[in-house]
């Protein structure tokens, strides 16, 4: 467990998604799923896709927007800027150098990175900029963007009906005392790295024809295995995490997790033992947003006014690898 003694806190922030709509029945048609066996299965009842011209640099550029506003502060003031993502723009450079000239940002004093944690990736991004900012100062943006509209077979009702595209973001800064980022925990559970993938398009399987006809290039999930995995294991890491933090299950205002399908997040809520906390959703309008999910979730909740100041807010991200992180946030 990483204790954050700077008080370095969550100031504003901000979401993205595109304006497309995407219906269960134009998803499940070419799946050959429907309406009523998709919201069965996964609590999902539409999802945003992006356009051809948006990137996964778009939707977190549009999200970083709104999270300085929120904020309060200008791009010109960011000394860091952290994407998560598993869906880059490019292979090179980092989706975030993208982002930092789609901001504007006049300095070159900057540190902009991306990092892939897949689902689970924004409390790692989280993480590192509260790192940094407490180190080195000034204002950080931790950034969860993805596009999987881009790497889904449209033949695979397994995942094709789960996921959409998004992107949130928060601002990190000076914080009083009491208030802010106080604790992360990360796991991580290398034997079960083909439990979700994207196999080809990599240095091991690079792209050509041969991997394409393969279809390799798509994203691949177990997701019998991973919802079974998550519900044996997150709820007892959710309780040592908390026991660790000194935090009584009872303290806790507010989780926000990932947001796989909805029905996983109900198995999961009933687990977690969390008995005065509010168990945020975004899954039923916007499906699985991969690394967006958590802050994107975030940023709905705040904007809602269900967060106050002095709540408890656990995020809980769970991603391939498999990775695991939990991050506490006074709000």
């Amino acid at each position: 467990m990483r204790e954050h003694a700077t008080p370095v806190a969550v100031l504003g922030t901000g979401s993205c998604a595109p304006d497309r709509v995407v219906s269960n029945a134009e998803v499940g048609a070419p799946a050959g799923v429907d309406d009523a066996w998709i919201v069965r299965k996964t609590a999902i009842r539409e999802r945003r896709w992006a356009e051809p011209d948006q990137a996964t640099s778009d939707l977190a550029t549009g999200a970083a927007r709104r999270a300085l506003e929120a904020a309060g502060i200008t791009a010109d003031q960011l000394s860091t800027i952290v994407v998560a993502t598993s869906t880059p723009d490019q292979q090179q450079p980092a989706t975030a150098a993208f982002v930092h000239r789609n901001l504007g940002v006049s300095g070159t004093e900057v540190a902009a990175f991306d990092v892939n944690a897949v689902c689970a990736g924004f409390v790692y991004a989280l993480d590192v900029v509260h790192a940094l900012v407490s180190r080195s100062g000034g204002y950080g943006l931790a950034i969860g963007a993805d596009v999987y509209s881009r790497i889904l077979d449209p033949a695979d009702a397994r995942s094709v009906v789960l996921f959409g595209d998004g992107a949130g973001a928060a601002v990190v800064g000076p914080a009083g005392s009491g208030r802010g980022v106080r604790t992360s925990a990360f796991h991580f559970y290398s034997d079960m790295t083909e439990l979700i993938q994207v196999p080809g398009g990599g240095s091991r399987r690079p792209y050509d024809p041969a991997t394409h006809d393969a279809g390799l290039h798509y994203f691949r999930m177990d997701g019998r295995t991973a919802r079974e995995f998550a519900g044996a294991t997150v709820p007892g890491l959710v309780k040592q995490f908390l026991h660790d933090s000194a935090v009584l299950p009872y303290d806790v205002a507010h989780v926000i997790p990932h947001q796989p399908n909805g029905v996983m997040l109900d198995e999961l809520a009933a687990k977690l033992d969390l008995p005065n906390a509010t168990l945020h959703r975004t899954v039923s309008e916007f499906g699985n947003t991969g690394s967006a999910s958590i802050p994107l979730t975030l940023d709905r909740a705040a904007r809602s006014g269900a967060l106050r100041r002095g709540d408890q807010i656990l995020l809980v991200g769970m991603g391939g690898g498999v990775s695991i992180g939990l991050t506490l946030v006074e709000w």
